[in-house]
């Protein structure tokens, strides 16, 4: 393809350098990121009209002390309710917050936090996404795993007792194709009992294949629900097209998945506006399929190789609890995902709160499990995505999880 450029040398060529250029400076260059592009499934649906209905119109200077307080009363949470609770006027009333969604989470899911670690299979992508780790013209090592090395990893892996795998790629259907990706789902059935996805945007029936070969979940990040700031980030690829990417997790259910997971990566926007977008695109999706489950993250950015200016846009801690709390009391039965970009006393402190997931052992790089898990490695490693914050083992998390008071889980679904 010509869009492809997997960087593996020390300097770009003369004719990449000059399309990056040209792409950074130049929009008219850029495809149009809201037309499909070939091979793409349309699907009619008016989820993305309702989501995106409420979050242009959302205006939370408007919101106030007393209005946080009735959102707070009401035993229900409205849509109007939770705008509310994202606005800055909420801000004095993290505690109260914090009261009421601790109360949520304990009703709907007890003293229960999930465990589970993710395998990163392959780093090459075709897309430029301007903030990450992977994108086409950030000069990494590139690696994909061998089916065989992708089995050594899972089995390190599964001996260290975890039993949910979240599997991911780069963005590159040319490297990491659907046959490549079910093969691995495949395998990871023989070593655990929970399989998620986090690979680029597929069509349909090729979710049914995923599922088939053994995916029960998949996870999108829509990254910005902003149209206008999504493509400024987001230059070449398929991930340019942003309305194919928003209907990702509805294809991904219409395909027999049983579960799918959302999120925006706070600070590339308005992080206020991507929240409220983040859950109502989880709300109006529940009201089509009430037999799925469904999940929220709530990720920051965190630096990545090559590019030392990558930092969170007014997502402060407080913010980011402010954020979780909210989403608890406006979505209670839904699950909450918190990732290693947080540190581990934020992590300590929130599934006490609302979040109800976290991921441990956590490597974000490319065959490295061995060396992270044993302190041996054999062979080489690609690079990784980001770094991250939490680098706690499975037993140290499963240790402090415990020692907070809390029940860790490692899987509660049962095959019959």
């Amino acid at each position: 393809m010509e869009n492809q450029f997997f960087v593996d040398s020390e300097t770009l060529s003369e004719k990449a350098l000059e399309k990056k250029h040209r792409l950074e400076n130049d929009p008219s260059v850029r495809a149009d990121f809201t037309k499909y592009m070939e091979g793409m499934e349309v699907i009619e649906s008016d989820v993305c009209d309702n989501v995106m209905s409420h979050m242009e119109s959302y205006d939370y200077s408007k919101y106030t002390a007393l209005d946080v307080e009735a959102a707070l009363r009401h035993e229900n949470c409205t849509i109007e309710d939770f705008k509310a609770l994202l606005s800055p006027a909420a801000e004095p009333f993290l505690e109260q917050m914090a009261q009421k969604a601790r109360l949520e989470t304990a009703k709907h899911f007890g003293n229960t936090v999930y465990l589970f670690t993710p395998l990163y299979i392959a780093n090459y992508c075709e897309n430029y996404c301007v903030y990450c780790g992977f994108n086409c013209y950030n000069q990494i090592k590139r690696m994909k795993l061998s089916i065989e090395q992708i089995e050594h990893e899972m089995k390190v892996i599964a001996d260290s007792g975890m039993e949910e795998i979240l599997i991911l790629t780069g963005e590159s259907r040319a490297q990491s194709d659907v046959h490549y990706i079910g093969e691995a789902c495949k395998l990871a059935r023989k070593y655990f009992r929970m399989v998620g996805l986090e690979v680029y945007p597929v069509n349909t029936e090729e979710y049914k294949y995923l599922h088939k070969c053994g995916a029960d979940y998949v996870t999108v990040f829509q990254e910005t629900y902003d149209k206008t700031k999504y493509e400024t980030l987001h230059l070449l690829g398929h991930k340019r097209v942003w309305r194919y990417r928003f209907d990702t997790q509805e294809r991904a259910l219409r395909g027999g998945m049983r579960g799918v997971a959302f999120s925006a990566l706070l600070g590339l926007s308005d992080f206020r506006k991507d929240a409220l977008a983040s859950a109502l695109h989880v709300y109006f999706l529940q009201r089509k399929f009430p037999q799925a489950e469904m999940s929220l993250s709530c990720p920051r950015l965190r630096p990545i190789i090559n590019n030392d200016k990558i930092s969170p846009l007014d997502v402060h801690e407080k913010q980011l609890c402010q954020i979780l709390c909210a989403y608890r009391i406006f979505l209670p039965y839904v699950g909450i995902t918190v990732s290693t970009r947080e540190s581990a006393e934020f992590r300590n402190g929130i599934v006490k709160i609302a979040a109800t997931k976290v991921s441990a052992g956590v490597s974000t790089g490319i065959g490295d499990h061995e060396s992270k898990y044993t302190g041996k490695q054999e062979g080489e490693c690609g690079d990784e995505q980001f770094e991250i914050n939490d680098t706690r083992s499975l037993e140290k998390m499963y240790g402090d999880i415990t020692g907070e008071g809390l029940q860790p889980v490692l899987n509660d679904y049962l095959y019959v």
